[in-house]
């Protein structure tokens, strides 16, 4: 199996893109952060940590084309950022795009996996013809943590 930076390599070659030290470096940081959400300005810090040549408008625009390429997922989770993370295309992964939970009390967002929804998928197609390619899930609600110190 070809560790990452090579299959990085080759995803940006199927897609048409030149291979760079900074998309390699990108796609690391948020595959090596799994279940993390991280600003354009976090992913630079890591970045910029390796390469501290390298600018934060750089950092955007390759967010930008890595996220229109679907090789890195766009979110937003309510707390007036727009955050990032691997996709799972990305990790040659053919896991179903995973859930968050909010913590509103703490702000705290915990990813979950789970095809609860698949049944779903497949009775929309069948019944109205109409079929899903992708879907986001956002659970509100109050962690373990925060009802335990709340004592509810």
């Amino acid at each position: 199996m070809p560790n990452k930076q090579e299959q990085f390599k080759a995803l940006l070659k199927t897609n048409g893109l030149k291979v760079t030290n900074q998309r390699i470096a990108i796609l690391e940081v948020l595959s090596n952060r799994p279940g993390k959400h991280l600003t354009a300005e976090e992913i630079y810090d890591h970045v910029r940590s390796e390469y501290p040549d390298i600018g934060l408008a750089t950092v955007y625009r390759t967010i930008q084309l890595l996220s229109e390429l679907n090789l890195i997922d766009k979110l937003n989770l309510d707390d007036g950022y727009v955050r990032y993370e691997i996709a799972a295309k990305s990790l040659e992964d053919n896991s179903h795009h995973h859930h968050h939970l909010i913590c509103l009390e703490c702000g705290n967002i915990y990813a979950f996996q789970d095809d609860l929804l698949e049944t779903l998928e497949e009775r929309i197609e069948e019944t109205l013809g109409f079929e899903v390619l992708d879907h986001e899930v956002k659970l509100y609600g109050h962690c373990k943590k925060c009802i335990n110190r709340n004592g509810k």
